[in-house]
C-alpha cells in the first residue's frame, strides 16, 4: 500500500502507525470528545437539577480554587497518589526487567511461567482487585505476625526502617502490576540479534558489560513504553484514593461540577508527569527515530 502511494520509508511507517490506531481515533471522536467537552463545561459552572435537566450558571475557576483551598482531602490524597506512583513505578520496572531476563532464557516450562506472571493481569483487576485489597491479600503477613518493625528498630533507625518495610510490603502489588511490562520487555529482548552478544563475547566482554552496552540500550524504547504504561496504570488503579474521592463527589453527592473540576486537575497533573517522562526519554526516542 505504501509503495502504491509513493511514500518514503518514514512515510510508510507513519501511515502504518495511523492505520493501527485509526479505530481508536474514530472511537475517541464518537464517544469521548463530547463527554470531555461537557465535563470541562460543567467544571466552570454551578449545576442545579431542574425538571428540564441540569441548569448551569457560570462561575469560572471557583471549583478549581475550592479543590486547593476548601477541600481538606483533595490535596493530601493527590500528594499520596503521586508519592505512591514515584515509589512503585521504579520497583515495577526493575522487577519486570529482571523477570523478563529470566523468562527469556531457554529452560523447561518457560511458557508456563510466562503465563503465571501474566495471570494477575487477568484475575486481579477491577472489582476482584478491590475485594482482594479489602481482605488484605496485597500485604505480606510476615511483617505483622512477627512484628519485624519492633525487632529491626533496635538496629535500624526508624526514619530508614519504615520506608524500607513499606517498600517490602508493596512487593505483592508490584508483582501483580508487572505482567504487561514483563511481556513488553520479553518482546524487546527477542528483537536483539544474538550476533551482537557473540561479537561482544569475542571481544572479551563479560555478561555484565554486555547487559549495559547491548541489552539495556536496545530495550530503552520498551523501557519508555513500560514507564508510560506503569505511570498511567498507577494513576488509574482500583485502589487509587484520589479517583475514589472524585467518584464519591460525582456519584454519591451528585456534585457533578466540582467532581469535573477535580477530574480536570487530576488530568493536568497526569499530563505533566507524562511530559516529564517524555523529557527524560527524549534522547532514546531521538536515537530510535534516527535508526528508523
Amino acid at each position: 500500500m505504501g509503495k502504491k502511494l509513493g511514500l518514503s520509508m518514514r512515510g510508510r511507517h507513519i501511515f502504518e502507525g495511523y492505520s493501527f490506531i485509526s479505530i481508536w481515533i474514530v472511537g475517541f471522536l464518537l464517544f469521548m470528545v463530547i463527554p470531555l467537552g461537557k465535563s470541562l463545561y460543567y467544571s466552570l459552572n454551578n449545576l442545579e437539577v431542574t425538571k428540564e435537566g441540569l441548569k448551569a450558571s457560570y462561575t469560572g475557576l471557583t471549583h478549581y480554587r475550592a479543590a486547593f483551598t476548601t477541600d481538606i482531602d483533595f490535596v493530601p490524597l493527590l500528594q499520596s497518589t503521586i508519592t505512591t506512583m514515584l515509589s512503585q513505578v521504579p520497583l515495577i520496572l526493575i522487577f519486570a526487567m529482571f523477570s523478563a531476563l529470566l523468562l527469556n532464557r531457554q529452560f523447561r516450562g518457560r511458557t508456563l511461567f510466562r503465563g503465571i506472571f501474566f495471570l494477575p493481569v487477568i484475575i486481579a483487576s477491577g472489582a476482584i482487585l478491590r475485594e482482594l485489597l479489602e481482605q488484605g491479600a496485597a500485604q505480606l503477613p510476615i511483617f505483622y505476625q512477627y512484628d519485624l518493625f519492633s525487632k529491626l528498630n533496635a538496629f535500624i533507625p526508624e526514619s530508614i526502617l519504615e520506608p524500607l518495610l513499606q517498600y517490602a510490603d508493596s512487593l505483592t502489588l508490584v508483582m501483580w502490576d508487572s505482567g504487561v511490562q514483563i511481556l513488553i520487555f520479553i518482546a524487546g529482548l527477542q528483537t536483539i540479534s544474538p550476533a551482537l552478544y557473540e561479537a561482544a563475547k569475542c571481544d572479551g566482554a563479560t555478561k555484565w558489560e554486555s547487559f549495559w552496552k547491548i541489552t539495556f540500550p536496545m530495550i530503552m524504547p520498551m523501557m519508555f513504553v513500560n514507564t508510560l504504561y506503569s505511570v498511567v496504570n498507577s494513576f488509574t488503579k482500583t485502589d487509587n484514593q484520589i479517583m475514589n474521592h472524585i467518584m464519591n463527589n460525582v456519584f454519591k453527592t451528585n456534585n457533578y461540577a466540582y467532581g469535573s473540576a477535580m477530574g480536570w486537575i487530576y488530568f493536568i497533573v497526569i499530563s505533566v508527569v507524562l511530559a516529564v517522562v517524555f523529557f527524560i526519554f527524549r534522547k532514546s526516542l531521538s536515537a530510535t527515530e534516527g535508526r528508523g
